[in-house]
C-alpha cells in the first residue's frame, strides 16, 4: 500500500532538531487561532479540501496488558524512519511515558503536557522540531511526572498537524479507550493488534475486533511468543478472525535492552519488525 496520498514524500529525518526553544514557550509558539480539526471518516480536518498528501497512520494496540504494543510501535517507527520522516506518538496515558521505554526520559523536548495550548492550525514543522528524537524518529511522549492526559481536542489538532508533516505516523494506542470507542483508531490507515499466544490475549483480541471491525478498516494481528500452553500463531489468528501480519519471536535482548537504555537495534525481534514495516509500506 502507498504510504502517502499523493506524490510528495517527506524525506527521512537524519538529524536531531534544534531544541533551543524551551518547553515553557512551546505552547505559545504552536498556538494559533482556533479552527479545530476533528477526526472524520477519512482522517483529520475538512474532507472537502484534502491535502496533497497525508501520512500513513499506523495504530498499535495490545490485546491485553503487557502484550508488548509499545515495544512494537517504537520498533516499527524506527524501521520506517529509515525511508521516510516518522513520528511516534504516545496515546497510552497509563504506561508512564514512551520516553522511559526508549531511554529518553532525560532528553530535552516537549511532552504532551507542554502542548495543552496547541490548538487550531498547529504548525507541524515547528512541532516536530520541538520533539525529542530517538535516532531519526520524532517522539511525542506522555510525562510520568505530569500524568494528566491531553484534551481530546488537543490530540486531534496535534495529530492533524503531524499527519501533514511526516510520512508515517505511528500511534501507541490506549487499549481501554479503543474498547470504549473513544480512541483515534477509526482514523488509522492500519491498526495492528498485538497478542501474546495465550487464551487471555486471544479473548482480548476478540473484544478489540468487534470495535475495530468497520468498513474499509485495515486491521491485522501480530502474534508474540512464547506459547505456555502450546497455542500456535495460526490458531490465534483463526480464533480472532484477523489476518496474521507477523509472528514476533522471543528475543531476550529486548527485555534486557528496555531495562538498560532502550530497545536494541538488532536481533530477531527487530528483523521481524523490519519485515512487517516493509510489508506495510509497499
Amino acid at each position: 500500500m502507498d504510504v502517502l496520498m499523493g506524490t510528495h514524500r517527506p524525506p527521512a529525518a537524519e538529524r536531531p532538531p534544534d531544541l533551543g526553544v524551551t518547553r515553557e514557550v512551546a505552547g505559545g509558539l504552536l498556538r494559533a487561532p482556533v479552527v479545530p480539526s476533528r477526526p472524520t471518516a477519512r482522517g483529520w480536518g475538512d474532507p472537502s479540501a484534502p491535502p496533497p498528501w497525508r501520512a500513513h497512520v499506523v495504530g498499535v494496540v495490545g490485546a491485553r496488558g503487557g502484550a508488548g504494543a509499545s515495544s512494537l510501535a517504537a520498533a516499527l517507527a524506527r524501521a520506517t524512519s529509515t525511508t521516510t520522516a516518522t513520528a511516534l506518538v504516545d496515546l497510552d496515558g497509563g504506561c508512564g511515558g514512551l520516553d522511559v521505554l526508549l531511554g529518553l526520559e532525560g532528553a530535552d523536548g516537549v511532552r504532551w503536557p507542554d502542548l495543552a495550548d496547541a490548538r487550531g492550525d498547529v504548525d507541524g514543522d515547528d512541532l516536530v522540531a520541538l520533539l525529542p528524537r530517538w535516532g531519526a524518529t520524532a517522539v511525542l511522549s506522555a510525562d510520568r511526572a505530569r500524568p494528566h492526559p491531553p484534551e481530546p481536542a488537543v490530540v486531534a489538532d496535534v495529530l492533524h498537524a503531524l499527519s501533514r508533516t511526516v510520512g508515517v505516523l505511528v500511534l501507541d494506542l490506549d487499549r481501554s479507550r479503543v474498547v470504549a470507542g473513544e480512541s483515534v483508531a477509526a482514523v488509522c490507515d492500519t491498526v495492528l493488534v498485538v497478542a501474546p499466544r495465550d487464551l487471555r490475549a486471544t479473548a482480548g483480541a476478540l473484544a478489540l475486533r468487534h470495535v475495530l471491525d468497520v468498513p474499509g478498516a485495515d486491521v491485522g494481528l501480530v502474534v508474540r511468543g512464547p506459547a505456555p500452553g502450546g497455542l500456535g500463531a495460526a490458531e490465534v489468528a483463526e480464533a480472532v478472525g484477523l489476518p496474521l501480519r507477523a509472528v514476533l519471536p522471543v528475543d531476550r535482548r529486548l527485555a534486557a535492552g528496555t531495562e538498560h537504555g532502550g530497545i536494541p537495534g538488532t536481533g530477531p525481534f527487530i528483523r521481524a519488525v523490519r519485515r512487517l514495516a516493509a510489508g506495510l509500506l509497499r
